[in-house]
């Protein structure tokens, strides 16, 4: 069992969360909203309101002991920087950041980000102008073990909905976002239907990934 810390519960944050802890790791999810943190408790091993942009209260829950840690907070620029400076200088091995800007983005690796992702670039431009022939098109590695995935629907799951598939029953993932065409459906429900040329944003373990991607070049 692995520990991870995720630092900003939005959309992406709390699916990253959610999702990691369903996959059996330890997560402690942590934001400053009460609501998010109330709402995202029964989802995850530990939920905690906290102001991440005080050193000592990060150092109080233990940061430094986690196996990763996901910096995505959103809007909020100055506290994204400050809690991956913060994180890094307590010591933590391996520091993951959402960035929402190139600028961002340099930023955080310049203060020592192990990693900076663009959700929303990796959902939109990035996968409009890199497609290629297989079906999975990029990864984000959040571990060793796990990571992101932008994945072209399979034909076997055109015209079903998310319901139908249970995906995260027979593949060990779980769908983040569907893009089609220029529109991306961040957190889709159950009953949406994937339609043939639909992208898919999934998070799961990297050896299930790669098990989906040998079936489908089959």
């Amino acid at each position: 069992m692995k520990q991870f810390a995720v630092i900003g519960c939005g959309r992406f944050g709390s699916s990253v969360a959610k999702t990691l802890y369903n996959l059996g790791n330890e997560v402690l999810a942590i934001d400053k909203d009460e609501e998010i943190v109330q709402e995202i408790s029964e989802h995850v091993t530990h939920a905690v309101q906290a102001d991440v942009m005080d050193e000592n209260v990060l150092k109080e829950l233990g940061i430094r002991n986690f196996d990763v840690v996901i910096i995505s907070i959103g809007s909020d620029l100055e506290a994204s920087i400050l809690a991956t400076l913060i994180a890094k200088e307590l010591g933590v091995k391996w520091v993951i950041a959402k960035a929402q800007s190139e600028l961002h983005g340099k930023v955080l690796s310049k203060i020592g980000a192990d990693k900076i992702i663009f959700p929303e670039r990796d959902m939109g431009v990035r996968v409009a102008h890199n497609l290629v022939s297989t079906n999975v098109l990029d990864f984000i590695e959040l571990s060793p073990d796990y990571s992101i995935v932008e994945i072209t629907a399979i034909s076997e799951w055109e015209n079903k909905s998310l319901r139908e598939l249970k995906l995260p029953t027979k593949f060990g993932i779980n769908v983040m976002a569907i893009k089609r065409e220029k529109c991306i459906n961040v957190s889709p429900y159950a009953d949406d239907v994937i339609l043939h040329g639909d992208i898919l944003i999934v998070i799961g373990n990297t050896e299930d990934i790669k098990k989906i991607e040998k079936n489908a070049g089959d």
